[in-house]
């Protein structure tokens, strides 16, 4: 099933996304990908209450938040060898339109 796959690509997504409008400033091309990734999170949304025990989705949403704010803190607190950091949060930042994409098909995905 891929609602959750998604939906946990898509608390990852806007936890960056967060960071991202603190840190940086945002240009037009990062507010298309976030207007993208909130209609596909809409979409997402539809489809699991029409298809999933609204408990479920409730339940599952609140893990999946905690653990990509988990996930998104340790990336910024940075991963560490012999003192030099391997994987910080810039590098995430790249990641972001491959991110969107897979967000957006994947709820494309679910309703066909």
């Amino acid at each position: 099933m891929l609602f959750y796959p998604t939906l946990f690509l898509l608390f990852i997504y806007f936890k960056i996304a967060r960071i991202h409008k603190k840190e940086e400033k945002a240009n037009q091309l990062v507010n298309i990908q976030h207007i993208l990734v909130t209609l596909s999170a809409l979409s997402l949304f539809t489809y699991g209450f029409t298809h999933i025990a609204w408990y479920m989705i409730i339940i599952t949403s609140f893990l999946f938040f905690i653990v990509a704010a988990l996930l998104i803190t340790a990336i910024q607190l940075g991963v560490f060898i012999d003192g030099k950091p391997q994987f910080g949060i810039s590098k995430v930042y790249t990641f972001l339109p491959a991110l969107t994409f897979s967000i957006m098909a994947l709820s494309a995905i679910l309703w066909l």
